[in-house]
């Protein structure tokens, strides 16, 4: 069994998984803001970074569920 905090973030991570494609970019973009700047090879103020959210936030493709990007992830380590 998890600790009370990982029990929590789980939580927290299936409640947040339910709110739209936009709302969760929000979400991690307020989050990212709140983590510390000295983070090795972290900066959120990469314009790398800043491209590819708002490349994804404007593409029009659909969303994949985190469900679906989990087994794909264990796919390819099983590979």
């Amino acid at each position: 069994m998890g600790s009370p905090m990982s029990t929590t973030r789980e939580e927290l991570l299936r409640t947040a998984m339910e709110l739209s494609e936009s709302d969760r970019l929000l979400l991690a973009t307020e989050l990212l803001e709140t983590v510390s700047e000295t983070l090795p090879g972290f900066s959120r103020n990469d314009p790398e970074l800043i491209n590819e959210i708002e490349t994804r936030m404007n593409d029009g493709s659909a969303s994949i569920s985190w469900e679906a990007v989990r087994e794909q992830l264990r796919a390819d380590l099983k590979s």
